[in-house]
């Protein structure tokens, strides 16, 4: 039986261009463990791991995860008065808020606020 998760890797990888070796410095893993989660006999990564997949390769997380709609994560057209994010980290960080549930936001928001508090 094939593993379509693995397909779904490879193809994500492939399509940002990145050979295994360049996707695991990305995600700060080793080059095998990526040729493993390729591989169709191999381990599945964590759904941690995968949204950061997900998030260095930019596709969506759903479609990684499920095969289910599109590939491609569909960005918000720029609107006046919008700041576009062109930091990598913080791309990153907006991403993996978007895909998290609305409890988790929740939390995120309340960490955040609670820092803000302590500044000041």
């Amino acid at each position: 039986m094939p593993n379509h998760l693995a397909n779904r890797i490879r193809r994500a990888r492939r399509k940002k261009g990145m050979t295994q070796a360049e996707l695991a410095s990305q995600l700060k893993v080793s080059r095998s463990a990526v040729g493993n989660w390729e591989s169709p006999t191999g381990i599945m990564p964590c759904t941690t791991r995968m949204i950061t997949i997900a998030m260095v390769t930019d596709v969506s997380f759903e479609w990684l995860a499920t095969g289910r709609n599109g590939l491609e994560v569909i960005p918000a057209p720029p609107q006046s008065g919008v700041e576009l994010v062109d930091d990598p980290h913080e791309r990153r960080l907006l991403m993996a808020y978007r895909t998290c549930r609305a409890a988790t936001r929740k939390l995120v928001l309340q960490i955040v606020e609670g820092q803000r508090l302590a500044q000041l």
